[in-house]
């Protein structure tokens, strides 16, 4: 009776001195997936701290998107505003009118001050061009030079950001 190998695709053990120059080999093998493999994980780290910083952007500008989007409706509204303003500086015979718009423009400034509007302040300030647009100079040696005289139209920020500069009178010395 003849014992088979249970295995028979099974390639023969081979000896030592068989496997002594497929060393070399190998090592060289070895090396050359150690350094694929060390650039695989720096892509992947690269790779890794791309997305994260894609997130991170694309997060930022939908927040400002988001904080923003109603800044066109706003500048869209602040000609109503004046006009409102301009309706509360003229007197009318009836008391009961002058102060219904009063009331409306109360309550559309309140509303709009929830949304992040804020008035520029130009009473009694020194000019600046980030904030004012002179639309006139008066000389005159009653004021220091450069201090806002007077406001022809209100400036407004939105949530920080410069909506509309003041337009104003500014006093310069002669």
């Amino acid at each position: 009776m003849e014992i088979q190998n249970p295995e028979p695709n099974q390639p023969e053990v081979s000896s030592e001195t068989d496997q002594a120059p497929a060393e070399p080999e190998t090592a060289a093998e070895r090396d050359r997936l150690l350094a694929e493999k060390a650039e695989l994980q720096d892509l992947l780290l690269r790779a890794r701290a791309e997305f994260d910083n894609f997130r991170r952007r694309t997060e930022r500008e939908r927040s400002e998107y988001i904080q923003f989007a109603a800044m066109d409706l706003v500048r869209g509204l602040l000609p109503v505003l004046d006009d409102f303003e301009r309706a509360l500086q003229v007197k009318t015979a009836d008391e009961n009118y002058h102060k219904g718009v009063e009331l409306i423009y109360n309550r559309l400034t309140d509303t709009l001050k929830k949304a992040g509007l804020e008035p520029i302040e130009t009473a009694g300030k020194k000019f600046d061009p980030n904030l004012h647009e002179a639309i006139s100079r008066v000389e005159t040696e009653e004021h220091e030079d450069h201090a806002v005289l007077g406001e022809m139209q209100k400036g407004y920020n939105f949530k920080g950001k410069l909506l509309r500069p003041a337009w104003v009178q500014v006093a310069v010395k002669p």
